[in-house]
């Protein structure tokens, strides 16, 4: 089964009506800590480098989301802008989860090269936010 893609509204409307949805941001923990989806979990599916320095992938993200969740499970994935979670519905698509929804514009929103919001995304939106 593919991925489904949803916007924000959509990912709200899930969470409100089962609690059979989880959403799962893919979020270094400091973004997640500055704000996210209230009751949300976390799990990177990026990492800080070497030494700190610059990004790269959590060679651990699907076995830590393996450890979390059954394969059937039905997530919802988000990140910052919508790129990261792309990629880590495509990780766990592989890995053979088959309940995945990816939510486009993520915690922010889109946006062009000059940084403006081209698509908002969950807390553009006025969605609940939590931090902590």
């Amino acid at each position: 089964m593919g991925v489904k893609r949803i916007d924000p509204e959509r990912a709200s409307e899930l969470l409100a009506q089962s609690q059979d949805y989880v959403y799962l941001d893919v979020r270094m923990e400091a973004e997640f800590k500055d704000g996210h989806v209230p009751e949300s979990k976390n799990i990177p599916v990026m990492i800080k480098g070497v030494d700190g320095v610059g990004i790269r992938m959590n060679p651990e993200f699907v076995s830590q989301v393996r450890d979390q969740f059954q394969s059937d499970a039905r997530i919802i994935l988000g990140c910052q802008k919508g790129g990261r979670s792309q990629k880590a519905a495509q990780l766990l698509s592989e890995a053979g989860f088959s309940n995945l929804h990816d939510m486009r514009g993520g915690y922010h929103g889109e946006t062009d090269v000059l940084g403006n919001i081209t698509f908002p995304g969950w807390a553009s939106r006025n969605l609940p936010t939590t931090a902590t």
